[in-house]
């Protein structure tokens, strides 16, 4: 199997799980984490009033390493593009934040992903909402049609990476904001982490380094870029995850103690950006 299709699986499993009331904390997806396992990339990213908002199923699919809705600044009437959407927390949020007058799309790949986010929806009773399948290096969506796009440790997920961020900055309005929570690398990661299709699906071995993150969203065009840390993590909060895939949790953990973080990672389409302008060469 390639990255994609592990990734499509893991994530239909997942989903299944979570239609079924079994949370799965990790990141990737995978059988680390049980209902009461404590993960430091998926715990606690919701508060109270947020959970109260969604269906209980959109939180137990909730794999995500931040919380982009609440650092996006959202705005009545503003339209929203969550890439790799899940189980739809994050649309449903943003749904609420941009209110009757605006519109949270979710795109994902994975149909049992898609399957339980309109489920969610109706349950919430949203109406300003639509989940599109598809992949986040080919958004189905015109050019110049989204206010902002947010994510949920999903971008590193995918292996090609500045695709994904030439599509997004297609797709956002000039002046658009691109607001994503990732998992982003501080220093090098050995090639035998990278090499880990486990690792990858565990949000590890795919993610990027913090300058380079910053160098591919000015490559695709964007500007006021920042990568802003919002959690940093051991390497003993990977033993678990790294132990249940059959991994040797002792030999890798001190290679990525303290190089892996939670960030919130923004940036913005230039507002003189030219109509259809797909990347830095076209823009005055």
């Amino acid at each position: 199997m390639n990255i994609k299709e592990v990734v499509q699986e893991r994530y239909g499993q997942a989903a299944l799980r979570a239609a079924e009331g079994n949370k799965t904390d990790c990141c990737g997806a995978g059988s680390c984490c049980g209902p009461e396992s404590w993960d430091p990339i998926t715990a606690n990213l919701y508060d109270d009033q947020q959970k109260a908002g969604v269906p209980v199923e959109a939180m137990l699919a909730s794999l995500g390493c931040g919380n982009p809705t609440a650092l996006a600044e959202l705005k009545a009437g503003e339209t929203v593009l969550d890439l790799g959407s899940g189980g739809g927390i994050d649309v449903l949020l943003s749904a609420k934040r941009v209110g009757p007058t605006g519109k949270a799309y979710g795109l994902d790949m994975t149909d049992e992903m898609l399957a339980l986010a309109r489920e969610n929806q109706r349950k919430a009773g949203v109406t300003n909402v639509e989940f599109l399948k598809g992949e986040i290096e080919s958004i189905p969506l015109p050019d110049n049609s989204v206010d902002v796009i947010i994510s949920n440790c999903v971008i590193n997920l995918s292996a090609d990476k500045d695709r994904v961020l030439k599509e997004a900055f297609r797709v956002l309005k000039p002046g658009g904001r691109f607001a994503v929570s990732d998992v982003v690398v501080r220093g090098t990661v050995p090639a035998e982490v990278r090499r880990s299709m486990e690792l990858w699906v565990g949000c590890i071995a795919g993610a990027l380094r913090d300058s380079d993150y910053i160098a591919k969203l000015a490559k695709a065009g964007f500007e006021e870029i920042d990568v802003e840390p919002t959690r940093i993590y051991s390497g003993e909060d990977a033993r678990q995850f790294l132990s249940s895939e059959g991994l040797n949790a002792d030999e890798i953990v001190p290679q990525v103690e303290g190089k892996f973080m939670s960030a919130f990672v923004r940036a913005v389409k230039p507002a003189n950006a030219q109509k259809g302008c797909c990347g830095p060469s076209c823009c005055q």
